[in-house]
């Protein structure tokens, strides 16, 4: 029986009760009861605090080679060579200030700045991003076309390559450093929990760690002490969107990245002339994923029928608000716009909405509808999870209009909403069934689609994957892959990247639903100097590269 109007309302009431004690708690517990650098502090040494919906509670970790290190490890405390954004495109010099890439592409040389110093005032040299890279491989794997990094001098380093790979720069340049003077002497680099990192970063010293709080105070040996205007940032564990939301729009939360439902009326409308917001189209493309080492999700025909059920216009409009535009069958997010092969584009079918096309597929599929219930080769009946994290309110509710979309060619699918750390473990395993997940996003389409399609990418179920969690490896896609990374004109590129797209029409690896918009939303009452669609120097994400420039862009306001 469905529940009554009033019961559904008082769960309602009882969620709002509960996300607003968990709101109240955490900043009770931020600022002591005192709100010393909570609302409305305009001291000028107030504290830029950001709340963090996915992470109910924070762990001391500032391990960047974890596979979780607490929030702005890498965007606060260790730096990259280059800072690149994807709201403009262009690439900011940062530890590195000039860099030479072979016309071969077999090579890349970083003339690195003189002055840095670590936070503990021993010198940032060559040495350090040599060892870098060193350590990343050691732990993690990954650059497989580096054949050795070499310090040439104090401050020029040479990367050299076992082939000509033309993304390198955006993923070599990108890439935090650490201090070899403190790693070199840890045993076991993979499990350091790193409590009191040494970084180059503006805000390195940790204070008042608790695991729902903590603080971020700034480095005193900071080579850039003039873009250090503000003292520090907070950072807040909710459980949620529901209770981040609620802190940010009462005013107790600077900055946000989480999904806030009609934005204009909840945020904006409380106070026109300092809440903003800014959502550019400049995110990954999310993917509905399904695991091709399970049957019937290994095969291309159902997996476009699946993606034929899937009312993408429905999505974007009520689950993402409008906010975000239906995929199309490249796959391609909107930051890609222009490796998009429109004709391709403009003419194939399986990312359109079409029930009727969709039950005609399964059909032909071997995959029968009997007494409404569609049912597999064996008899059995079609059924599938779709797993979501618990914190994103936003993705359950795409979810569930997949689960009734489903429903409609015969299929019974469950949404399972455990915490985003139990989500994150069946991805990284391949144990999930389907789920809803984000993807590669870089420079060139070439991380996205060697994300889905390479089989170097791929893993076997039990070990562990960083991406392409789906399973699926084309053989062809890696010869294309690997094409357009060789080649150093981009009309070679372009036409790789055209036979890629024609080629992931023709696998469906994923079912792409829409481009992620970079969500971000601020208040100008404490700090201002914040990015927008005016002066877009970055995206207003505080999870992604570019964050850093806005970190040192800000000012605070003084009453």
């Amino acid at each position: 029986m469905a529940p009554s109007i009033a019961s559904r309302r008082l769960r309602a009431a009882l969620r709002a009760v509960t996300a607003t004690a968990a709101a109240a708690l955490v900043l009770s517990a931020c600022t002591g009861g005192s709100g010393a650098s909570g609302a409305g502090d305009t001291s000028g040494n107030q504290l830029l605090t950001i709340p963090r919906e996915d992470l109910a509670t924070f762990t001391r970790n500032f391990n960047p080679l974890a596979p979780q290190p607490a929030p702005m490890t890498t965007q606060a405390i260790y730096e990259p060579l280059v800072v690149h954004s994807m709201s403009d495109a262009k690439d900011t010099p940062w530890l590195a200030t000039k860099w030479v890439q072979a016309k071969d592409a077999r090579s890349i040389t970083f003339t690195l700045r003189q002055g840095v110093k670590w936070s503990d005032g021993k010198p940032f040299t060559a040495d350090d991003v040599v060892y870098t890279f060193q350590l990343q491989k050691k732990v993690l794997g990954g650059f497989d076309y580096l054949d050795k990094v070499t310090a040439v001098d104090a401050h020029t380093v040479k990367f050299s390559f076992n082939k000509p790979y033309s993304p390198a720069f955006f993923e070599i340049s990108g890439h935090w450093i650490v201090p070899k003077h403190i790693w070199s002497k840890v045993k076991n680099p993979a499990k350091f929990t790193n409590p009191n990192p040494v970084g180059t970063g503006p805000y390195t010293k940790i204070a008042k760690f608790q695991s729902q709080s903590y603080e971020l105070l700034k480095n005193p040996d900071y080579w850039q002490p003039a873009k250090q205007r503000i003292a520090g940032i907070q950072m807040l564990a909710f459980s949620g969107n529901d209770s981040a939301n609620l802190a940010f729009t009462s005013g107790e939360v600077d900055w946000t990245q989480s999904f806030i439902p009609d934005i204009e009326k909840s945020f904006v409308a409380k106070d026109k002339k300092h809440n903003h917001y800014w959502f550019p189209a400049t995110g990954a493309m999310i993917n509905w994923q399904l695991n091709t080492t399970k049957a019937p999700f290994n095969d291309p025909p159902v997996r476009k029928a699946l993606s034929m059920a899937v009312d993408r216009d429905q999505i974007t409009k009520v689950a993402m608000n409008g906010y975000a535009e239906p995929a199309d069958c490249t796959g391609l997010a909107r930051t890609y716009d222009k490796w998009r092969d429109t004709s391709l584009a403009a003419s194939c079918t399986w990312t359109k909405y079409n029930t009727d096309a969709a039950a005609k597929a399964l059909d032909a599929a071997g995959y029968k509808e009997s007494g409404g219930k569609r049912l597999l080769k064996n008899g059995k009946p079609f059924t599938l999870d779709i797993s979501v994290g618990s914190a994103s309110s936003d993705w359950i509710s795409v979810a569930n209009i997949i689960k009734q979309d489903l429903a409609k060619v015969g299929i019974t699918a469950t949404v399972k909403t455990p915490d985003w750390s139990a989500v994150q473990v069946s991805y990284n395993t391949g144990t999930f069934d389907t789920g809803i997940v984000w993807s590669n996003n870089g420079a060139t389409p070439y991380e996205y689609y060697r994300g889905v399609m390479s089989t170097k990418m791929l893993k076997p179920v039990g070990k562990q994957a960083t991406e392409d969690y789906h399973r699926f490896g084309d053989k062809k896609a890696d010869q294309l892959i690997d094409a357009f990374a060789a080649a150093t004109d981009e009309k070679t590129q372009r036409k790789e990247m055209n036979a890629l797209q024609e080629l992931y029409n023709k696998d469906a690896p994923v079912v792409p639903l829409f481009t992620g918009p970079e969500w971000g939303a601020y208040t100008d009452t404490r700090f201002t100097g914040w990015p927008s669609e005016k002066n877009p120097y970055a995206t207003l994400g505080n999870r992604n590269g570019s964050t850093i420039l806005v970190l040192t862009s800000l000012k605070p306001v003084k009453g």
